[in-house]
């Protein structure tokens, strides 16, 4: 699944190819995703300019003057720039013409994804209202993150991966800011020291840094919009590294689930 790295990547990707072009039409070729496309985006998007290409946590932004169009990718969506001429693939659902005749083209193998319009303040919007803080930004901090530790008896990975605590921490990188941080995974959130959450604060804005300056993590279906796959995944240091030597200490890396996701950790770095 693209997670907030490979989702920021896409809208870098995408932002100078479509900010300040007017759209010219909007082709449905498939419009049963998770939920089915608005109607909207093809009644009313034509004729107007994307302005901007913003992202909150997995969903991408695309603010005109009369609505905003809301992208999540889901498991298994990507988008890319194309010619308006080149002939669609397999599983390429949806393109918005530009007047220049570039395409923003949706695919989604699954259609697990989503294109919703909405006229509404994007912050009430029922799917971000309820978000919690941008990882990157100034508003995840220790004074804000410990109280809500405080009050959680769920494992610590449980607890990061909660959007309403912070967005964008996902299963990949829960586990390796944890493993950044020395905090063991199955650890009570209540029972993380607030010295070791500062760590914990600052491995996972480290981490998630790193995945999007080298392009997020390439995974099963995910690839940027330029069609290149991303390079996190060749730093990992312990997600996907069952058996395989610490890289600290050399103590064996184990998985375990918790929460029905793998869960990677060194037996011996994380306590």
């Amino acid at each position: 699944m693209p997670e907030l790295p490979e989702v920021e990547t896409t809208r870098r990707g995408i932002a100078p190819h479509i900010e300040g072009k007017q759209v010219s039409q909007v082709i449905v070729r498939q419009a049963k995703l998770r939920w089915p496309v608005s109607p909207e985006v093809s009644t009313l998007l034509p004729g107007l300019c994307i302005n901007h290409v913003k992202r909150r946590a997995k969903y991408l932004l695309l603010e005109t003057d009369k609505g905003t169009l809301i992208i999540h990718l889901g498991m298994s969506g990507s988008l890319r720039i194309v010619q308006a001429s080149t002939t669609p693939e397999k599983h390429e659902h949806i393109d918005i013409i530009f007047s220049n005749n570039t395409c923003l083209r949706y695919k989604d193998p699954r259609r697990f994804g989503s294109l919703l319009w909405s006229t509404d303040v994007i912050e009430n919007h029922k799917l971000i209202q309820h978000l919690g803080p941008e990882p990157l930004s100034d508003a995840f901090n220790i004074d804000d993150f410990y109280p809500k530790a405080q009050l959680k008896k769920t494992p610590i990975k449980s607890f990061i991966m909660d959007g309403q605590v912070v967005v964008g921490v996902g299963n990949i990188y829960a586990s390796e800011a944890l493993f950044q941080a020395g905090i063991h995974p199955k650890r009570a959130a209540n029972k993380v020291s607030k010295k070791r959450l500062i760590n914990l604060v600052f491995a996972i804005k480290k981490i998630l840094a790193q995945a999007i300056q080298q392009g997020g993590t390439t995974l099963k279906d995910f690839v940027n919009s330029d069609g290149n796959p991303g390079y996190f995944q060749q730093t990992l240091n312990v997600y996907g590294q069952k058996d395989k030597p610490c890289p600290r200490c050399k103590a064996p890396i184990k998985q375990i689930i918790i929460a029905q996701r793998s869960t990677f950790y060194c037996t011996h770095c994380q306590r």
